[in-house]
């Protein structure tokens, strides 16, 4: 595929970067009109890919973009991908304007790279499938049926997507869930997600005095929210890392030493890691690795935390509420339901009675894993492996693809992670940018996995 990558690369870059121009932040209303237009831009490109059909759905919240090339085949692929972006804020980190994709040389080792919100989450790895189809259906060697499906939610926990793959089962039908939405282990050594963990994320409240107090008037007899909600928030996790929810650990499978032993194989470098982050020391579960701590194990984590005066200069003033955003890592066999009923009812009942609390879900889902022996594992570590030059690892994503889950329960099929990300992209973070050398090597190994499954 090298020779059709240069041919076509300005035009490549052209059509990525119409999509990146477009703000489509799921989580703000005002970029509704956005969604939209970038669900029918997807729709042209699958069309002037070669999709016999490509249209926009409705959904119960933002629009599904679904597409499909029948060539009557045995086996079909269900590519699944995501157009909604992150929220670029703050925007006063970004370099450059983060909805201006712009070609630009790394800082720090001068390669090439786009950089834009959604460069790489999720809009260049989904270009890549989309590029890759391209390919193989203009030389003649599509060798499957294809349908794609990409959603408008995943950034915001896609709440409305099982409900519409429910509905749709059988136009969804298929042998594989093609996905490129993942990180790669080690710029060293390519890897292939063998299963990532679940998420239950919640938005807690506590409620003190009845308005904002005067801090001199009041402090030291009436209980600070801030103060407390940072005293709850402490509790949650004992000196060793472990999280004191009672029945956290229930359904934690323990991994045999056999197997942490192999996901340990994995090539990962400690001071290279906290070297790249600027800490002195990484900070987890006792008795775990860094890789372990990602993988294989639960984690709880505030997101956000907010109460109070927190402009320029100082107001005296003991707040009235005080609140914190909530994020808990789950393994398989932990749903977000059940971590959800267990956080808010313990969390609940440590209130001290001179505060009120509220606990609100936001968003949620499970983990999975798939197996390293099948075919559709096998087809894309080979891929890869010419690619790259190096066996991909099997690996455990520490990340949340929640639908993933629900559509593998759903579809009766397996998800497959081909992702190409790497820790330097700034995912989420200001400053997204995606390597074109790994943008490229993406499209030859998507492209050589239909050639060998």
């Amino acid at each position: 595929m090298k020779p059709y990558i240069q041919e076509n690369k300005e035009r490549f870059f052209q059509e990525l970067f119409s999509l990146l121009r477009i703000p489509s932040v799921s989580a703000k209303p005002e970029h509704k009109a956005d969604m939209y237009r970038c669900a029918n831009r997807l729709v042209e490109l699958l069309l002037e890919a070669g999709a016999d059909e490509a249209r926009v759905c409705e959904t119960a919240g933002h629009p599904v973009v679904y597409g499909c090339k029948d060539i009557g085949a045995e086996k079909t692929v269900l590519v699944y991908g995501h157009y909604d972006v992150q929220p670029p804020e703050p925007l006063e980190k970004w370099r450059t304007d983060p909805f201006e994709p712009v070609l630009a040389k790394d800082p720090a080792t001068g390669e090439e790279a786009i950089y834009a919100r959604g460069a790489n989450d999720d809009k260049g790895q989904l270009f890549m499938h989309l590029k890759a189809f391209e390919y193989l259906l203009r030389k003649g060697l599509l060798r499957h049926n294809v349908k794609f499906l990409f959603e408008g939610e995943e950034e915001i926990g896609s709440s409305s997507l099982p409900a519409w793959v429910e509905a749709n089962k059988e136009l969804l039908k298929a042998d594989v869930i093609l996905v490129s939405d993942t990180t790669m282990i080690s710029e060293k050594v390519p890897s292939i997600n063998c299963g990532m963990r679940g998420l239950a994320y919640l938005e807690v409240t506590v409620t003190g005095p009845n308005k904002d107090l005067h801090s001199g008037h009041y402090g030291g007899a009436v209980a600070n929210p801030i103060n407390v909600l940072c005293s709850l928030i402490a509790s949650l996790q004992d000196a060793d890392g472990r999280i004191t929810i009672p029945g956290f650990y229930n359904s934690v499978v323990e991994l045999s030493a056999e197997d942490r032993a192999l996901l340990n194989r994995a090539p990962f470098d400690l001071e290279e890691y906290k070297n790249f982050l600027d800490i002195k020391e990484v900070k987890g579960e006792k008795g775990y690795t860094t890789l372990e701590r990602t993988g294989i194990r639960p984690s709880l984590d505030v997101c956000g935390i907010w109460g109070g005066y927190t402009g320029t200069g100082a107001k005296t003033v003991l707040p009235s509420t005080a609140h914190a955003k909530i994020s808990m890592r789950l393994v398989p066999n932990q749903t977000g339901a059940e971590i959800t009923r267990l956080f808010t009812e313990h969390f609940l009942s440590i209130a001290p009675p001179y505060v009120k609390v509220s606990v609100s879900p936001c968003e949620g889902g499970d983990g999975f894993l798939i197996p390293i022996s099948s075919p559709a594992y096998q087809a894309a570590s080979r891929a890869m492996a010419e690619v790259y030059g190096v066996e991909p690892v099997p690996a455990r994503g520490g990340g949340s693809i929640a639908v993933l889950a629900n559509m593998q329960r759903i579809l009766g099929i397996d998800p497959l992670l081909m992702g190409f990300g790497l820790e330097r992209d700034t995912i989420h973070s200001p400053n997204e940018s995606y390597l074109l050398r790994q943008l490229f090597a993406g499209m030859e190994s998507i492209a050589l996995f239909y050639q060998y499954w």
